[in-house]
C-alpha cells in the first residue's frame, strides 16, 4: 500500500502577470510541493479573474489552477482562495515596488523567494543559488519571527556562479572577465522594440554589470566570515563584465575567462565541472541532474539548441581552452527566465523548505537537508534562537 501523498504548501506569486510572474506559474501548475492559491497585480487587474486580466505569452494555455484565480492587490492581509493562511510567496515584482512591498510581507510574517533585484544585497538576506552557496541560507536560522526574504541573483550571474564553483573549489580562481550575450526576454515585458534591437546589439543594460560583480563574489563567498552581512565574507575575487542585448529570444550567453591560482588543464576543468553534484540539492524536484552540461562540439552551445537542458534548469559550458590573458576561458549557456528567472527561485524555496526554514511547513524530504548543506562545506549548522 503506497503512502499518502502529503498536502501540497499553499503559496502565492506575487506580480502574477509579468513575464517572471507567468513563468512560476507555469513551473508551479503540476508541482509537487507547491500549489498556487493566490496571485496578486497592479491595480488596473486587481478584481478580475487571473486567465482575463494576463496577457499569456508562453506556449499553451493559462493553467487553469491560477486562471479562476482572483488577482488581489499586493498587501499584508493576503490570503488563499479559501481563506487560509499562506506561509510562502514567490515575488516577481518589479524593482520598482519590490523592495518596499517585500519588506512589508516579511515583517508581516511571511518567507519571500524573490526574482527582484532590490534586497539581494541586504545584509539579512541570503543570496542564493543551491548548488553553489545553498549553505548561505543558514545566516535565516536564527532570525526572529516568522518572516524572510530569500533571494536569487540576477539572471546572468546564476549561470555564471554555477560554473565558477568547482573551479573556485578545486583551483582557486583570483580574476574573472564575462562578456555577456543577454536575450530580449530578460528585458521583460514590453521588451526591447524591435527597431532598437533587430539587425543589432546594445552595448549596455542599466546596472547589469555592477550587479554581476558585486553578486559573484557574495554568492562565492564563505559563510561565518563578518564581510558582507551575517555570517557571509564575499569572495575576494576581482571581476570585469561586460553585457550586451542581443536579438535572441531566450538564452544568456556568457564569454568567460578565469585567472586561477593553482593552473589546470582544460580536460581537469571540465572534469570538474561535471562534478558538480552537492548532495543537499539532489531531492529537490527542480533541480537539474547534472546541474552543468560540458559540451565537446567546437561550436557549443547555442541558445537554440542548448537552453532546454535539465528542462531549461542545467547550465551548459563548451569551448574550454587556454587563454593567453588569463589562465582559462570557456563559453557558458544558460535559460535566463528559467535557471535565470523563475525556475533558480523555486529551487531556492525548495531548499528552503527541505531545511525546515519556513516555520510551520514540514519539509517533504524530512529535516536532513539543511545538515547535508553544511557538510559539504565542512560547516556546523547555526542553532534557532
Amino acid at each position: 500500500m503506497s503512502p499518502t501523498p502529503r498536502p501540497r504548501i499553499p503559496v502565492g506569486v506575487l506580480g502574477a502577470t509579468g513575464t517572471v510572474g507567468q513563468r512560476f506559474l507555469s513551473l508551479l501548475a503540476d508541482h509537487p510541493w507547491f500549489r498556487v492559491v493566490a496571485v496578486t497585480g497592479s491595480d488596473r487587474t486587481v478584481g478580475k479573474r487571473y486567465g482575463e486580466a494576463v496577457q499569456w505569452i508562453l506556449p499553451g494555455d493559462v493553467p487553469a489552477e491560477a486562471a479562476a484565480l482572483t488577482v488581489l492587490p499586493t498587501a499584508p492581509d493576503l490570503a488563499g482562495a479559501d481563506g487560509k493562511e499562506i506561509p510562502l510567496l514567490f515575488s516577481a515584482l518589479g524593482s520598482d515596488v519590490a523592495g518596499p512591498a517585500e519588506a512589508e510581507l516579511r515583517d508581516a510574517g511571511y518567507f519571500v523567494v524573490s526574482n527582484a533585484g532590490s534586497h539581494r544585497m541586504d545584509h539579512d538576506v541570503p543570496l542564493v543559488v543551491p548548488e553553489v552557496n545553498g549553505d548561505h541560507l543558514e545566516i535565516l536560522r536564527g532570525r526572529k519571527g516568522r518572516g524572510a526574504i530569500a533571494t536569487n541573483p540576477n539572471c546572468s550571474t546564476i549561470g555564471l556562479v554555477l560554473a565558477l564553483r568547482p573551479l573556485h573549489d578545486r583551483f582557486g580562481i583570483e580574476a574573472v572577465n564575462v562578456v555577456t550575450l543577454q536575450a530580449v526576454s530578460g528585458a521583460g515585458l514590453p521588451g526591447v522594440a524591435s527597431l532598437q534591437i533587430l539587425d543589432n546589439v546594445i552595448p549596455y543594460i542599466p546596472s547589469e554589470e555592477e550587479k554581476i560583480e558585486s553578486e559573484t563574489c557574495r554568492i562565492l563567498g564563505r559563510l561565518g566570515g563578518a564581510g558582507g552581512g551575517p555570517g557571509i565574507e564575499p569572495a575576494p575575487i576581482a571581476i570585469s563584465a561586460q553585457c550586451n542585448r542581443v536579438p535572441v529570444l531566450d538564452g544568456h550567453t556568457e564569454c568567460v575567462s578565469v585567472r586561477l591560482r593553482d593552473s589546470a588543464a582544460p580536460a581537469q576543468a571540465a572534469a570538474a565541472l561535471r562534478e558538480l553534484d552537492p548532495p543537499g540539492t539532489r531531492d529537490l524536484p527542480s533541480a537539474p541532474r547534472p546541474p552543468i552540461v560540458v559540451v565537446e562540439a567546437a561550436d557549443r552551445p547555442q541558445p537554440r539548441l542548448d537552453r532546454g537542458r535539465g528542462r531549461g534548469m542545467a547550465v551548459t559550458v563548451g569551448r574550454i581552452r587556454p587563454c593567453p590573458v588569463l589562465d582559462l576561458r570557456f563559453v557558458l549557456l544558460s535559460h535566463n527566465t528559467l535557471r535565470g528567472a523563475a525556475g533558480g527561485a523555486l529551487l531556492v524555496a525548495e531548499q528552503a523548505v527541505a531545511a525546515g526554514l519556513v516555520e510551520g511547513v514540514v519539509s517533504p524530504v524530512g529535516q536532513a537537508v539543511g545538515g547535508q548543506l553544511l557538510q559539504a562545506r565542512g560547516l556546523k549548522p547555526r542553532k534557532s534562537s
